[in-house]
């Protein structure tokens, strides 16, 4: 039985983000569970052979894996239709074949990594605070960002001031301030009074 469900087809289609410079590919098996965000071929090296193998390619500037999709970002002199096909291909092919997509241990590099960078405790009224803003992004705003080939993740809050950082697509994307302004910090300071602003940080 089993033999048959490993010999489906990988079915591959792109999907395009409100970034100009990403494209979403989008297969029908699940690639990764969380969300695995590469800016630099270091990271990619310790941490993502499919990633590595895509940073070959001249034209490829980030690439960013979660579920069932792989958001690549490009370089701005290239042209989507130049090189969509061979991204495609590429993609197909190295998922077909079976390659490693993100190493064992990934999720809790970064958890690790996050914990390190945040290096903040919060007590009583803002630790109630600050998880009623983490869920709010969880529940509303995640899955929308998602569907555009990117992430969103808390990272602080300090006096009325939210920190997230935007992932794949979502990285500077001409939108995303657009996103991030009349949507997220609308939503957020209509449902929590004491949120003042919400800031994009670099990651």
């Amino acid at each position: 039985m089993e033999t048959t469900v490993t010999k489906s087809p990988v079915l591959l289609y792109t999907e395009q983000t409100p970034n100009p410079e990403s494209l979403k590919f989008v297969t029908n098996r699940m690639l990764y569970r969380g969300t695995a965000d590469f800016r630099e071929v270091e990271l990619a090296h310790e941490w993502s052979p499919l990633a590595v193998a895509l940073f070959e390619f001249p034209y490829v500037k980030g690439v960013y894996i979660s579920n069932n999709f792989v958001t690549v970002s490009k370089e701005m002199n290239y042209e989507w239709p130049d090189i969509m096909l061979k991204l495609k291909d590429f993609i197909k092919n190295y998922i077909e074949e079976g390659g490693e997509l993100v190493k064992e241990g990934f999720a809790e590099h970064t958890a690790k990594v996050e914990a390190e960078r945040a290096g903040v405790t919060y007590t009583g009224d803002e630790a109630e605070l600050v998880q009623k803003i983490k869920e709010l992004i969880d529940t509303y705003v995640k899955p929308a960002v998602e569907m555009d080939g990117g992430n969103i993740e808390f990272k602080h809050y300090e006096n009325g001031k939210v920190f997230v950082l935007m992932q794949g697509s979502c990285s500077g994307c001409p939108s995303s301030t657009v996103t991030l302004k009349a949507g997220i910090e609308g939503m957020l300071k209509r449902m929590i009074p004491q949120v003042e602003e919400v800031v994009q940080e670099m990651g």
